[in-house]
């Protein structure tokens, strides 16, 4: 375990994000997953999410670190905000996921659910974190996106450095309420 996060953290500095590959107006793929909400496990399910409204789905590159942990942060402060705007907020990674049921009560404060990502969600939203090489790591990249309730793609981030993914998502998601008025 902390052979993967030692791993991790000298890995992301030297990693090449790709540009998100689902663009406004792309399908979200549907998928299952396991995962954790207020330490407890659950299974998350797109379509069901998707039932409710619009649906925030980011990736992040592994639990416990300090980018992770600051931007799960920030999405359980602002998740009032999502909640208001009829959001529900996802968290996935394909990194540590052995220790999702713990950051899911410290890091997203028992407020959202996070899940592992399986090698076919992270090929559907072209989420793998490439070494300089161009060869795939064993982390997704830090994506978010914004799907309406249909599994349209209404929105794509993709920026290794956390501090924008909340603003830009909650405005995404504000912004397509205004024009469903």
């Amino acid at each position: 375990m902390r052979t993967r996060l030692l791993l991790a953290a000298l890995l992301l500095p030297l990693s090449v994000p790709i540009e998100a590959a689902l663009a406004p107006g792309a399908t979200a793929p549907d998928f299952s997953a396991n995962g954790a909400v207020a330490g407890k496990p659950t299974s998350i399910h797109l379509a069901a999410a998707l039932k409710k409204g619009p649906v925030v789905l980011y990736f992040f590159p592994a639990a416990y670190t300090g980018g992770c942990n600051a931007e799960a942060h920030a999405f359980a402060e602002a998740l009032p905000d999502f909640t208001k705007a009829g959001a529900t907020v996802i968290g996935m990674t394909a990194g540590n996921v052995d220790q999702l049921q713990k950051f899911s009560a410290e890091h997203c404060a028992g407020k959202f659910a996070v899940a592992a990502a399986s090698p076919q969600v992270i090929r559907g939203y072209d989420v793998l974190l490439k070494k300089p090489g161009g060869s795939g790591s064993a982390l997704t990249t830090r994506t978010s996106y914004v799907i309406a309730p249909n599994g349209r793609i209404l929105f794509a981030h993709n920026d290794m450095n956390p501090a924008g993914h909340v603003r830009l998502t909650l405005e995404a998601v504000r912004k397509f309420r205004q024009q469903r008025r």
